[in-house]
């Protein structure tokens, strides 16, 4: 686990603010946060430092610009290996549809989130997934009708002291 870095408020306003608008000049932001522009923009690059925050991503609205298809597929291992999950893990990473991948507590071990553009292209991931080398047993689908909250940014308010 990655050391925790001690945050001080307006170190916290930085990021809620850049979680929101990473586009935001320095300028304005060290106003936001009360701080000069040069205060400012060493703050930000220690944080940046520091692992705290970054890499910058813009949110794209995939359905303005083509069809595709969001599934979420929970993943079961047949063995529980250091060597399968790491042999996974490896995987997912080498597949561009898969956006997301997570490993989870109870009844699956991971959980990817897989974009891909049809349905016809799922399958193929699914069979490569099938396929990784690290024993899968079980893939359990489900497709996306919609997006009813976007990720926005962690509620650091609520989860930081």
């Amino acid at each position: 686990m990655a050391e925790k870095r001690s945050l001080d408020r307006i170190d916290q306003n930085i990021i809620s603010i850049l979680q929101k608008n990473a586009r935001i000049s320095n300028k304005a932001l060290a106003e936001q946060v009360g701080l000069s522009a040069s205060s400012c923009l060493n703050r930000v690059r220690k944080l940046e430092e520091d692992g705290c925050i970054g890499p910058y991503l813009g949110h794209v609205t995939l359905e303005r610009l083509c069809r595709s298809i969001t599934c979420i597929a929970m993943v079961t291992l047949e063995h529980h290996t250091q060597q399968d999950f790491r042999t996974f893990e490896q995987f997912v990473q080498t597949l561009p549809e898969v956006v997301q991948c997570d490993t989870v507590s109870g009844s699956c071990d991971f959980i990817l989130r897989i974009v891909c553009a049809d349905m016809e292209r799922y399958h193929q991931v699914n069979e490569l997934l099938l396929n990784s080398g690290a024993n899968v047993v079980n893939i359990s689908t489900h497709v996306v009708m919609t997006e009813n909250k976007r990720f926005q940014g962690f509620p650091l308010n609520r989860l930081l002291p």
